[in-house]
């Protein structure tokens, strides 16, 4: 046997998974690290509000305190609200903003397609979008509450009006940013128009889309809650605005607490979604 076979290095096989082993164990520390000081961090921000607010240092009047707004909650929740019940309340909402929701992805990824793919229509409807995007929409709000009237239809067009812009330009920009050599490679091997959008283009733009659906949502929410403060017969953004009226601190900051569960409750759906559609897309431990 030569001496070179005999100084060949033995790679050891064995370090290999210990080293996979040990970046997954690292992993769980840093995010159970990560979770136990984003609970720390309420907690103190929760106590030191508490405190302040029964030391009188900030007015519990105007700022009211976390003990308040729980129990403002906890009667909302067994004994409901002047509306009705608090999960009536808080269906009406989210029926709005996913109603709203929907049909903005739907216009906005639609229209974004089209306008990435056919660049006579995105010259024709360009100007005219920048046009819209730069209004305020939330004035729109009382435009449509004069249209549709007091019911949901007014809540719902407030929010697809604000969903439809973020989920447009993401879509618009996926289309545009798509591998060229795929749709040549696609066109080579005789793929259509319409084969190379549903094929290629719109897988491709999908991890766009999708970073879009996640600030989208927050947008439908707002745009219900705002219809709902000018004019409604139910739902949160009432509660809010029934709420000031009476000068109750509590009841607006226990209504924003809701609408805050409700909103990491649609973010956690959507990022498991997500993760089930781009489960080849490695993940940072």
């Amino acid at each position: 046997m030569s001496p070179e076979v005999l100084s060949t290095p033995v790679v050891d096989t064995v370090k290999v998974p210990d080293r996979a082993h040990s970046r997954a164990r690292a992993g769980r520390r840093r995010r159970i690290v990560v979770q136990a000081t984003r609970i720390l961090l309420l907690v103190a921000v929760l106590g030191l509000w508490e405190v302040f607010s029964r030391a009188k240092v900030i007015d519990p009047f105007n700022f009211s305190m976390p003990s308040k707004i729980w129990d403002q909650i906890w009667t909302w929740l067994t004994h409901g609200t002047a509306l009705g019940s608090l999960g009536e309340q808080i269906w009406y909402t989210l029926y709005e903003a996913l109603l709203g929701w929907v049909l903005g992805v739907v216009a906005g990824v639609v229209l974004g397609i089209a306008l990435g793919r056919i660049r006579f229509l995105a010259d024709v409807l360009g100007p005219y979008i920048k046009v819209l995007n730069s209004m305020p929409r939330i004035i729109l709000a009382p435009i449509f509450l004069i249209w549709f009237g007091l019911g949901p239809a007014s809540k719902v067009a407030s929010a697809v009006v604000l969903v439809f812009f973020p989920v447009f330009f993401n879509a618009f920009q996926g289309a545009r940013e798509v591998d060229r050599n795929l749709v040549a490679n696609a066109r080579i091997l005789g793929a259509s128009d319409r084969r190379v959008t549903l094929q290629v283009v719109i897988p491709s733009a999908t991890s766009w889309i999708f970073t879009s659906l996640h600030v989208s949502f927050g947008f439908a929410l707002i745009g219900a809650i705002v219809g709902e403060y000018i004019g409604a017969t139910k739902g949160i953004g009432l509660l809010v605005s029934q709420s000031q009226n009476t000068f109750n601190a509590a009841g607006v900051y226990a209504a924003m607490v809701i609408l805050a569960v409700v909103a990491l409750a649609a973010e956690g759906l959507l990022t498991f979604v997500e993760r089930r559609v781009f489960r080849w897309k490695p993940t940072n431990s």
